[in-house]
This record gives structure tokens, C-alpha cells and sequence, in this order.
């Protein structure tokens, strides 16, 4: 794990890198991001395999969310890179004229990264290939919370790509504390508000721009005339995909008072086909990423006052197995 004391030295190594033009041509960065996608590649099951022990999350998920996922982001990227970096022409006032003017890309300079522990390859690693790109050299600082996930990263980052264009960050609060106290050009931070508003008061010291994505709410609408088994299966995918544990999850369902019925047996169906009679025993049902969150989540469905439970409510704290039940609604606004 990082100490406070190497995160200085790890923050001014690249972006001494940058300084020195590392990614200043378009050949350089094409090189990098191949890099990373060799790592992807080439390390994949040690990366499944770290995600299976941090999740539980079955090699099919992993594969498709956090691997497959960010080589699709560099595919895309490689191919379009040398039209997004053209100089764009524009037009110049009368009062310019004979000048002519462009718009040039130029990139920002260090930019660090943040990623959650949900999905802690997809959501650390996809950032930085934008990043890369553009011609910055990044700090990557993956969750503590997936401890698994974030050694193997830690590893092999500096195998794959140039230390003095990306670097890992390991650790905690104090480690994280301690990286934001340095200044950046970016910061990317996906996670909780509440940590939000801590990256955001460290960034404008420096007036640093940053990105900040929080997650929401996902409600889904079942009118009348849907497609009662499509729509069930479709929502049971989207909601215990990574056992529920992803941001732009459905969190509730608005089902039309008519086919409520319908819809909630359609429900029950789906996820028996997806997961069997005991989605504990099922290989293609991950698990909560720990104790502190199984008890959280479970103080939760302990105070829904749930009148009727039609699938799922139990869970395994020393297994860290949580089925989240489905219920139909008792509130007045129901429709």
C-alpha cells in the first residue's frame, strides 16, 4: 500500500512526465493506450479473478462490465483519435479580418482519478483512456474498499505503461486525504456525495476543474401496454446485475395498478430463470463488497415496512449474500 509520505514523489513524478512532452504526439499516446489494452488482455483472468474475490462477481459479469467494457472504450478511441485532435477552422469577426483563427486541442496537464469499489476495473481504468488521449498523464487511486482489485491494478499498471505517465495510488482515507492535498490540472471522482463534496472543496484550493459523478435515481415506468415478460426480464438483468450494486440500477418500479399483478409474477419468473430457486447456491449472482454494507443495506429493508414480500428478503451476513426482496408497494401514490 502507498504511504502519505510517497504520494508527493508519486504526483510529481508524472507530471514531470507530462512537462517533459511524454504524450505530446499523437504516436506516444496511441502507445499507451495499446498498453492498456494488452494489460486488459492479457491479465484478464487474474482481473476476473480479483473481482470474483472482491464481488463475488461471476466471470461473465466481470468480463462483460469491467473488461470488455473499457477495450470497447479504446477501440473507439483508436479509431477516432486522429479526427478528434485535428485543428477545427472558425470564423473570425469582420474586425479580424484578414486573420484566420483554429481551435486546437491541447491537453490539461496531470489529471488524478478516483473509482468506486462497484465497478473498480471499468470505472478507474475507462477514465484514463480519455485522459491518455487527450495527452495527460493521470494518478490513479483505486478504491480500498476492493482491496483484491486494487493490488493487481497497483502491480500492473507499471508493467504496461510508463511510470512517469501513470501511476497507482493505494490506500485509505489518509492516502486519499493526502493525494488531494496535491495540486492537479483534473480531477475525475465517481462515488458518494458525501466524499464529493471533499474532492470538490480540495479542488478549488487549486481551483481545479473537476468531474463528479454521483450516481441518482433509476426509477422504471411498466405501463399497461407492455410487454409484461420482456419488461420483468429486462428490469431483473438491470437491478441484480453486480447484486444490485450499480448506480443507474432500477431503485423502484411505477407499474401500472392494472398489470401489477402480472408484472410482479413475471418478476418472480425471471429472476427464478436468471438465478434458480436459490440465487445463494446460483454462480451468476455476485455478492455485497462487505460486511459494512450488507448490514447498512439490511438495516434498510428492515425499516421499508414491506406488507408483503413476494421474492427474496433473506440474506447471509458471513457470506455476504443479500437477496433483495420484491414487494408490491403500500404507498397511497401507488398507480
Amino acid at each position: 500500500m502507498t504511504t502519505v509520505e510517497q504520494v508527493p514523489e508519486i504526483v510529481d513524478r508524472v507530471r514531470r512526465g507530462f512537462e517533459a512532452g511524454t504524450l505530446r504526439t499523437v504516436e506516444s499516446r496511441v502507445t499507451q493506450l495499446r498498453q492498456l489494452r494488452r494489460l486488459l488482455v492479457e491479465q484478464e483472468d487474474r482481473l476476473v479473478e480479483a473481482l470474483a474475490t472482491d464481488l463475488g462477481k461471476p466471470a461473465i459479469e466481470a468480463y462483460m462490465a469491467d473488461v470488455v467494457f473499457t477495450t470497447n472504450e479504446i477501440d473507439h478511441t483508436l479509431k477516432h483519435l486522429s479526427s478528434w485532435l485535428k485543428p477545427e477552422k472558425v470564423k473570425v469577426p469582420l474586425n479580424f479580418k484578414p486573420g484566420s483563427a483554429t481551435i486546437t486541442p491541447e491537453p490539461l496537464g496531470t489529471v488524478c482519478i478516483i473509482a468506486p469499489w462497484n465497478y473498480p476495473v471499468q470505472l478507474l481504468l475507462s477514465p484514463l483512456v480519455p485522459a491518455l488521449a487527450a495527452g495527460n498523464t493521470a494518478v490513479l487511486k483505486p478504491s480500498e474498499v476492493t482491496p483484491a482489485v486494487a493490488a493487481v491494478i497497483e502491480e500492473l499498471i507499471p508493467k504496461y505503461l510508463d511510470e512517469h505517465v501513470v501511476a497507482v495510488v493505494t490506500g485509505g482515507v489518509d492516502e486519499t486525504s493526502a493525494l488531494l492535498e496535491e495540486r492537479f490540472d483534473h480531477i475525475f471522482y465517481t462515488g458518494n456525495g458525501t466524499v464529493g463534496r471533499i474532492v470538490m472543496a480540495a479542488a478549488a484550493r487549486h481551483l481545479t476543474p473537476v468531474t463528479l459523478e454521483l450516481g441518482g435515481k433509476s426509477p422504471t415506468i411498466v405501463a399497461s401496454d407492455a410487454n409484461i415478460a420482456v419488461a420483468a426480464h429486462r428490469i431483473a438483468w438491470g437491478k441484480f446485475l453486480n447484486a444490485g450494486q450499480t448506480c443507474v440500477a432500477p431503485d423502484y418500479v411505477l407499474v401500472e395498478e392494472s398489470v401489477e399483478g402480472e408484472f410482479l409474477g413475471a418478476l418472480r419468473d425471471a429472476i427464478g430463470e436468471f438465478y434458480g430457486d436459490d440465487p445463494s447456491a446460483s454462480a451468476d449472482y455476485g455478492r455485497i463488497v462487505n460486511e459494512r454494507h450488507h448490514d447498512r443495506l439490511t438495516a434498510l429493508l428492515d425499516a421499508g415496512g414491506y406488507d408483503e414480500t413476494v421474492t427474496g428478503g433473506s440474506g447471509d451476513r458471513s457470506t455476504k449474500y443479500l437477496a433483495r426482496p420484491c414487494s408490491p408497494a403500500s404507498s397511497p401514490t401507488r398507480r
